[in-house]
């Protein structure tokens, strides 16, 4: 019998039983190793990631690499893209991949098909002819939630590659791999490591030879995270289960009681997870003064971790036109509930 998640999170990436031997792994502060292993040098392998990539597969599925953040995770991926290559990407989401993705299609690097993701017809159109579709479900910041399995089976008709980023969702809620997905990336420095002190991305694919490529962009390109990150977020992980399940917890009870706000225009969330954006009704110059007057909700750019955080996404020029001036993102942390929403009410109330 396979042993349930909460289990899995904390049991893998563990050393070896032995006598006296350590129950956490060693933070393996080294560049240099012995001749004679398999790793040679510091860009090509670490025992501390190692331990963590052993967890996030045990989590996500396949076999998973560690990146230095999650940016360069994402880039990674397209790097073993051939130039001018066409791809299929939402029209929305998170806007450090969009701003590479629209730089990448102005210089011809990628030829760039963005595309409405709840609009399942219009991404399977698109996918005629594309080397991959990039695929955010639920969208940061709107929380657009794509047919994954729909899209997935399609492009795997076309014989098209897949790659899916899990971030909000998280494999506590969906395994794309197991949907058929070839590449699942995640900002480890969100949800998976929790707490707000690790930069970190990774990838989970299924594909040995996929892997490799993967794995020599990342030594090529030194994209490699260090060991003492690496050995903080894997301690963050063993609790994420317990987590993101009290967060969606809370982030459940706070929908019901921001759609009953006056001051409260739209309230987005896809049913899971721990990620609410709602929209004010008041001027963006209001909406900015909200996120301002919390005390105990951070005013920061970020998610995923045990502290509540928001902002107006707006406030940051890279940020799609798309997104309403008035969308307040908010990232649900582990505090009490009605402390959470008595500073939300107060915040409201300042406008």
């Amino acid at each position: 019998m396979s042993k349930k998640f909460e289990t899995r999170a904390i049991t893998a990436g563990r050393p070896p039983v032995e006598p006296d031997a350590p129950l956490n792994p060693s933070i393996d502060l080294t560049s240099t190793f012995h001749s004679g292993g398999p790793i040679g040098y510091g860009r090509y392998g670490n025992q501390t990631w190692t331990a963590l990539e052993e967890a996030i597969s045990a989590l996500e599925g396949g076999q998973t690499l560690a990146f230095s953040s999650g940016m360069a995770a994402v880039s990674a991926v397209f790097s073993i893209l051939p130039i001018g290559a066409p791809i299929v990407a939402s029209n929305q989401g998170y806007s450090g991949v969009m701003s590479l993705l629209n730089s990448f299609h102005a210089s011809g690097r990628l030829e760039v098909r963005f595309v409405d993701v709840v609009n399942t017809q219009e991404v399977i159109e698109a996918m005629k002819g594309a080397a991959l579709v990039w695929l955010e479900s639920p969208t940061n910041p709107c929380l657009d939630v794509a047919d994954l399995p729909t899209l997935i089976s399609a492009a795997k008709k076309l014989g098209i590659g897949v790659a899916v980023d899990n971030t909000f969702a998280t494999p506590l809620v969906q395994n794309p791999l197991a949907m058929g997905a070839d590449i699942v990336m995640h900002s480890v420095t969100k949800f998976l490591s929790g707490h707000s002190d690790v930069l970190m991305g990774s990838l989970s694919t299924n594909d040995a030879a996929l892997l490799k490529r993967l794995q020599d962009s990342r030594s090529f390109n030194g994209s490699i995270p260090g060991p003492f990150e690496a050995w903080l977020a894997l301690r963050g992980l063993r609790t994420f289960p317990l987590r993101f399940n009290k967060s969606q917890e809370n982030a459940k009870e706070l929908v019901i009681r921001l759609q009953a706000h006056p001051r409260i225009t739209r309230v987005r969330y896809p049913g899971f997870g721990a990620i609410i954006s709602f929209e004010v009704d008041g001027t963006p110059e209001q909406t900015q003064h909200v996120c301002d007057s919390s005390n105990l909700i951070a005013h920061a750019t970020s998610l995923g971790g045990v502290e509540s955080l928001w902002e107006r996404r707006r406030r940051w020029p890279i940020e799609s036109p798309s997104v309403p001036e008035q969308l307040i993102r908010l990232s649900v942390g582990c505090e009490h509930v009605d402390d959470i929403w008595d500073d939300i009410s107060k915040a409201l109330a300042s406008i």
